[in-house]
C-alpha cells in the first residue's frame, strides 16, 4: 500500500473560524489537509490526519472546543438531572461478586452502591462477610486506576494483581504476601501483559509482554511480536528469560497456564483475535524439558478445561461448529483425539471442571442452558435457572464439591446461587436489592428475518402493558463481531430508561457466537455485510410491527458495535431518530496502524489486500459519510486515553459527520478525560455519561 501526502498545510488555530452547520448550531472549525492515500488505485482523502496525533495543540485545541459545545448542549435539558438523579439512586445499591476458594480461604468483590471501584474482601467462611483484602479506590483519589488483573498461588499465600490507570490497557503488576499484605519487591512496569501463571511451588511465574513503545507513544504505538517470559522471585526483571516466542509472524500472540496439579504448563497461540489456536505444552517436573505442539495448525478453536494427570480435555470447534469436549493423552507415543461430549444443537459457550464433572454452558438462542456431565461424558443433571437470562460463574477446582453462579435477565438483578455438585441443589445466596420492582418489566424474545432470509433473534424489554402503537422511544443495540454473544444482563441504566417509557431492544446479529463459529464467519471480512443487514432488519421488525417509529428509534453500539452504527448510519439515515456511536473503529483503512489494530484482521479484514480492502472500503464509516444528507441526531463517545480503540476513529468520524450534516439535529462528540476504552471506568463518570446519553436522547427522541 502507498501512501504520499500531497501537501503540508501550516498548523492554524481550530477555534479561529467555525462554520454555521444548521441552525442555531456552530461547530468548531476542524482543518481539512490536502492528505491523499493510494490503496490498490483507489485514491482515499484523509484530510483529518493530523488528529491522530492527539497531543498536539491543534488537536487539543479542537477537543476543548468540542467539549465546550457539547456541554452547552447539555445544559439545554432540564431533564438530565432527573435522569442523574435517578440514575445514582437506582446505583445505589450492595453489589457482591460470588466467591472464589483461594487455598483455605475466599475472596470476593463488594461495592457499597457509588464507590468508584469495588473493594476486594477475604473470609474463612462463607457465611462471615469477613475483612477488606484489598481495596482499589485508594490507588488514586478520583477512582481511575482499577484493578485490572488478579492471580493467586494456588495455596493462597501470594497473590499477583494487575493495576491500570486512566483506563488503559497498560497494566502494571504487582505482588503480595496474602498473610502480612506486604509488597515483594517484583513489578512488571506497565504493559499489554496477559495475566500470570504462577509455578506450584511459588517461587516465580510465566507472564507475555510486549517490546516497550517509544516514551510518548504508548497511546497509538502498534504492538506486535509479544513474548512469554519466566520471573523467578526476588530476581530483576531484567533478569526474565524468554520461555517462548514467535518471530515468524508480529500479530501472533501467546498466553498459557499451568495446570492445577501444578505439573504443567500449556501455551496458547492465535492470530489476532481469531478463536482459532495452536497448543503446546511444557512438562514442568522436569526444569529443562522442552515445548512440545500439541496442535499445530490454527484451523479450530482449543479451549483448555482440565486435566487428569497426562489427559487433558479441551472445548473445541474442530469438527463441530458448535463445540463439543474432547480428551488426549498427550504422553502417548500415538496420540489419539477422544469425543467426551459430543456436539450438541445448543451452542457449547464454555466447560468448567469441578467435583471431577464437567459443567457445561450451552446457549440456546443466545441464553443460558447448563448441563453437568460426568468425567465419561455420560449426562448427569440440567441446572434449573430461572428463566431467559445468562448464568455464569461455576468456578473452583476439580475437587471441590461446591461451586457459585450467577443469573441475571434485563429485568432481574445479579442473584448468586451456591450449587452443590453432589446433590444438584441450588441454594439462594445473595439476591441485590436494586430499588425496583422486577415484575413491572417484561422480557421477551423474537425472531425475525434478515435481508437474506436469514433468521436473527433479538431480545426485546420494556414496562409490561406498554401500548404497541408506533410511538415508543426505543434504543436498538447490537455488536456482532468477534465472536462475542450478546446474552441477557442487568444494568441499572436500562431500568432507568424503561422507566421512562423506552424500550430496550438487543440484537443477537451474525459476527456473534450465538449460534457457533458458521454465525460469527457470516458476519466477518468479505461477508461483513451480513452483520450490517441483519441490524437494519431489526430497526425495520420494530418499526412494521409497532414498537417504534423511524423518528423514535435510536442506534446504540460501543468498540466494534461502534463500527455497526456508524456503517449503518450512513447506509439507512433515514430509518433512525438518533444514533450513540460509542469508541467505534471508524477509519476502516488504516485501523491496523494503532495498537492492537492489526489484531482485528481476522475479523475485519487486511486493507493492504485488494478484494478486502473494497470490502472495508465500502463500509467505513469515515469515508461513507454523503455531504448533504440529513443525519439523525448523533452523539458520538469517545475517551482520550483510549489505547485499545486509538480515539482518533472517532476524532476524524465526528469532524467529517459535522462537516456533511445537511440536516437540522445535532452531531456531537463526547470526549471523557482520564479514561479508556471503558474497563474500570469510575461509577461516578458512567453515571455522569448514562445521564448525558439519556437525557441527548429525551431531546431528539421527542420524549415526555
Amino acid at each position: 500500500m502507498y501512501r504520499k501526502a500531497l501537501s503540508l498545510v501550516t498548523v492554524l488555530s481550530v477555534l479561529v473560524l467555525t462554520i454555521p452547520a444548521q441552525k442555531g448550531f456552530e461547530y468548531p472549525k476542524a482543518r481539512k489537509a490536502d492528505q491523499v492515500d493510494d490503496f490498490h488505485g483507489v485514491k482515499v482523502a484523509d484530510p483529518y490526519r493530523w488528529m491522530e496525533d492527539t497531543g498536539s495543540a491543534e488537536t487539543q485545541s479542537w477537543i476543548e472546543a468540542q467539549n465546550k459545545l457539547t456541554n452547552s448542549y447539555f445544559e439545554t435539558i432540564p431533564q438530565r438531572a432527573r435522569i442523574r438523579e435517578r440514575l445514582t439512586e437506582l446505583w445505589n445499591y450492595e453489589r457482591i461478586s460470588a466467591p472464589a476458594k483461594i487455598g483455605k480461604r475466599y475472596i470476593y468483590t463488594r461495592n457499597d452502591g457509588l464507590q468508584n471501584q469495588s473493594v476486594l474482601y477475604i473470609t474463612d467462611s462463607i457465611n462471615d462477610p469477613g475483612k477488606v483484602f484489598f481495596d482499589p479506590n485508594k490507588l488514586s483519589s478520583d477512582g481511575t486506576a482499577a484493578l485490572s488483573g488478579s492471580s493467586f498461588t494456588e495455596d493462597g499465600k501470594l497473590w499477583a494483581y494487575g493495576v491500570a490507570r486512566s483506563g488503559s490497557d497498560r497494566t502494571e503488576w504487582r505482588i503480595m504476601n496474602v498473610e502480612t499484605g506486604e509488597h515483594l519487591s517484583d513489578t512488571l512496569p506497565p504493559n499489554r501483559q496477559g495475566g500470570v501463571a504462577w509455578l506450584a511451588d511459588n517461587s516465580g511465574f510465566f507472564y507475555q509482554r510486549y517490546p516497550a513503545p517509544q516514551a510518548g507513544a504508548e497511546l497509538r504505538a502498534a504492538n506486535r511480536f509479544p513474548k512469554i517470559y519466566f520471573h523467578k522471585l526476588g530476581t530483576p526483571i531484567s533478569e526474565d528469560k524468554v520461555i517462548y516466542e514467535r518471530n515468524d509472524d508480529g500479530e501472533l500472540t501467546s498466553g498459557g497456564l499451568v495446570t492445577e496439579d501444578g505439573k504443567w504448563y500449556v501455551i496458547f497461540t492465535s492470530k489476532g483475535t481469531q478463536r482459532m489456536n495452536e497448543i503446546h505444552f511444557k512438562d514442568l517436573s522436569r526444569p529443562d524439558s522442552p515445548i512440545v505442539p500439541l496442535v499445530s495448525e490454527r484451523t479450530a478453536s482449543w479451549s483448555f478445561v482440565g486435566n487428569d494427570g497426562p489427559v487433558f480435555y479441551f472445548r473445541t470447534d474442530k469438527d463441530a461448529e458448535r463445540g463439543k469436549l474432547v480428551s488426549v493423552n498427550v504422553l502417548a507415543r500415538a496420540r489419539i483425539w477422544k469425543e467426551v461430549i459430543p456436539q450438541a444443537a445448543e451452542t457449547l459457550n464454555g466447560v468448567q471442571m469441578i467435583n471431577d464433572q464437567f459443567v457445561a454452558n450451552y446457549l440456546k438462542d443466545a441464553y443460558t442452558k447448563i448441563k453437568i456431565f460426568d468425567k465419561d461424558g455420560k449426562h448427569v443433571r440440567d441446572v434449573e435457572l430461572p428463566g431467559i437470562g445468562s448464568a455464569g460463574g461455576f468456578g473452583g477446582k476439580q475437587t471441590d464439591t461446591e461451586t457459585f453462579y450467577t443469573f441475571s435477565s434485563y429485568n432481574a438483578p445479579p442473584t448468586i446461587y451456591h450449587y452443590d455438585m453432589k446433590t444438584g441443589t441450588s441454594k439462594l445466596f445473595r439476591q441485590a436489592q436494586v430499588k425496583f420492582n422486577p415484575s413491572d418489566y417484561e422480557v421477551k424474545q423474537v425472531f425475525y428475518t434478515s435481508k437474506d432470509g436469514t433468521r436473527v433473534p433479538m431480545f426485546i424489554s420494556h414496562k409490561k402493558g406498554l401500548k404497541l402503537d408506533g410511538s415508543n422511544p426505543t434504543i436498538l443495540y447490537g455488536y456482532g463481531g468477534f465472536n462475542i454473544s450478546q446474552t441477557p444482563g442487568f444494568s441499572v441504566s436500562r431500568i432507568v430508561w424503561m422507566e421512562m417509557g423506552g424500550i430496550y431492544a438487543v440484537a443477537n446479529i451474525r459476527g456473534g457466537a450465538e449460534y457457533g463459529k458458521e454465525w460469527w464467519a457470516n458476519g466477518a471480512v468479505l461477508k461483513k455485510q451480513n452483520t450490517f443487514d441483519d441490524f437494519i432488519a431489526a430497526g425495520e421488525f420494530l418499526i412494521n410491527n409497532k414498537y417504534t417509529s423511524n423518528k423514535k428509534l435510536a442506534i446504540q453500539g460501543g468498540s466494534n458495535g461502534g463500527l455497526l452504527v456508524g456503517a449503518v448510519l450512513n447506509q439507512r439515515p433515514d430509518l433512525f431518530g438518533a444514533a450513540l456511536p460509542a469508541v467505534g473503529v471508524m477509519d476502516m483503512v488504516r485501523f491496523t496502524e494503532f495498537t492492537v489494530g492489526a489484531f482485528w484482521k481476522s475479523d475485519y479484514g487486511d486493507p493492504k489486500k485488494p478484494d478486502e480492502f473494497k470490502v472495508l472500503y465500502s463500509y467505513s464509516p469515515l469515508h461513507n459519510i454523503k455531504p448533504g444528507t440529513k443525519y439523525p441526531a448523533t452523539l458520538v463517545t469517545t475517551a482520550d486515553t483510549d489505547d485499545r480503540v486509538f480515539p482518533a476513529h472517532s476524532f476524524k468520524y465526528a469532524a467529517a459527520l459535522q462537516a456533511g450534516q445537511g440536516g437540522d439535529a445535532p452531531v456531537l462528540i463526547r470526549i471523557e478525560t482520564k479514561a479508556g476504552h471503558g474497563a474500570g471506568k469510575p461509577t461516578a463518570k458512567v453515571i455522569e455519561e448514562q445521564a448525558d446519553i439519556y437525557g441527548f436522547l429525551f431531546k431528539n427522541l421527542g420524549m415526555k
